[in-house]
């Protein structure tokens, strides 16, 4: 969930890119016979409702494989407001497979991989269908305006091209996504319960505030053993005690990379050092990673910058939407700066989204309607939902389970890896769990 993954994420989707060879119609130079499966599938994607710049793509999983945009309201609720082209990514098993849908949280250049697959996919033999989110990548309207990108208006997208794509792929469909994807995987089942067969969300949150305040009791009492814990305040505490020496090593490392900022380079000193153990917990760090207190500068600096780079906190984002959804409904984290009061410039985190990095013309003020609405959802109804997480994973702190009442559920079910980071996955829980969790999918899916 944190920017500094996205970040590397949206880098690679880049990279991946080059992996993927298309053919663009209808200027293919080789014509594909009318009876051909892939003349099929591809004819039956382009005549879909709304469907336009259709790219074939190469795929070394799928049969066949394409990449289209279509059009989408920028307002579900007032179509007047104008229209935006959303990318969609289709890779084909059959008619008559099973259809996993990616709700992604942020941009699907991945989807272009020639080798890209999806867990779901892969272990029940489905087609695969990946939905940019708005706002993001290809699918950003131009001009940009924040009013539209409310999850409400992401769930809409959801549903048209569901009802689009089930006309030809009717057997049963999963939602599924990875964290903020995991998030609007949970948003789409509880704004259109009706659309899918089962949604499997892997390690989204629900947030209940912009500055939440369960992260901060996780990462302080539950997470790891004490001390893990102790080791890792200890080397905050240390690179706080060195600022002196280890800032010009900050103030190079930013200069060099050409980041900007909106407040002063010792806030954002801070505000990393504050960010270490969030970001060492969910992406499954080790402890024997933190260099013992006596070692050099250059040390403790290159572990330092390695978990928590200042690129968190720059003013110009590739994922700066995503910042305007935390602020407005999605919500995200706080930090606990007690043990380091007195080694801080700042004295109070409240509203360092906004200040650091949410942009300055999204007039946006955070409403719990959402998680409201999502909680009510999960205590009333028991939809057939699979919620995985990683039990270090600081965003388990918010997970459904935490959030709400789910006793006496007998399709919900919450997994846990032991000890699991943000890139929890089925294949990693613990084998009767994982048993569980793949003979319950097969019985839904049949």
């Amino acid at each position: 969930m944190n920017r500094k993954i996205s970040l590397s994420l949206l880098k690679l989707c880049v990279l991946l890119n080059i992996y993927a060879t298309t053919c663009p119609l209808p200027t293919c130079n080789e014509t594909l016979p009318d009876n051909t499966d892939q003349a099929s599938f591809i004819d039956q994607i382009a005549h879909l409702e709304g469907v336009s710049n259709l790219t074939v793509l190469k795929t070394d999983n799928f049969i066949d494989k394409c990449v289209f945009f279509i059009e989408q309201p920028l307002d579900h609720n007032n179509i007047t407001k104008g229209v935006f082209k959303q990318r969609v990514f289709v890779s084909h098993k059959g008619f008559d497979r099973p259809t996993v849908l990616v709700t992604e949280g942020y941009g699907a250049a991945y989807g272009a991989n020639v080798r890209y697959t999806n867990e779901l996919a892969d272990l029940f033999n489905t087609n695969l269908i990946i939905v940019e989110h708005r706002y993001f990548l290809e699918s950003t309207p131009v001009p940009r305006n924040w009013e539209y990108l409310t999850a409400e208006n992401s769930a809409n997208d959801l549903h048209r091209i569901f009802s689009v794509l089930k006309t030809i792929y009717p057997q049963k469909w999963i939602s599924t996504g990875v964290s903020k994807g995991g998030q609007t995987t949970i948003i789409y089942q509880t704004f259109f319960p009706n659309d899918m067969d089962i949604a499997v969300p892997y390690v989204g949150p629900l947030n209940r505030g912009v500055e939440d305040g369960r992260h901060e009791i996780f990462l302080r009492e539950l997470v790891g053993s004490s001390q893990d814990r102790a080791t890792i305040q200890a080397f905050q505490l240390e690179i706080l005690k060195r600022r002196s020496k280890l800032m010009p090593l900050f103030a190079a490392h930013c200069n060099e990379r050409k980041f900007e900022f909106r407040t002063s380079l010792d806030e954002i000193y801070d505000l990393s050092v504050l960010e270490y153990p969030f970001t060492h917990w969910q992406y499954g760090t080790t402890i024997d990673k933190i260099p013992a207190l006596t070692a050099s500068d250059e040390e403790l600096f290159n572990q330092f910058i390695a978990v928590s780079s200042p690129r968190y906190f720059q003013d110009f984002s590739t994922i700066e939407s995503f910042f305007v959804q935390a602020e407005r409904e999605l919500g995200y984290y706080g930090y606990d700066l007690e043990p380091f009061a007195a080694f801080l410039t700042i004295k109070s985190d409240k509203g360092y989204l906004k200040k650091i990095v949410v942009p300055k013309d999204a007039d946006v003020t955070f409403d719990k309607t959402l998680y409201d609405n999502i909680c009510a959802y999960l205590e009333k109804e028991d939809p057939h939902m699979i919620f995985i997480y990683g039990e270090y994973d600081p965003w388990s702190a918010t997970a459904a389970d935490v959030s709400v009442n789910m006793k006496n559920k007998q399709n919900i079910i919450v997994a846990y890896v032991p000890q699991g980071s943000h890139n929890a996955t089925i294949r990693k829980l613990p084998n009767d769990l994982q048993k569980r969790v793949i003979d319950t999918i097969t019985k839904w899916i049949e």
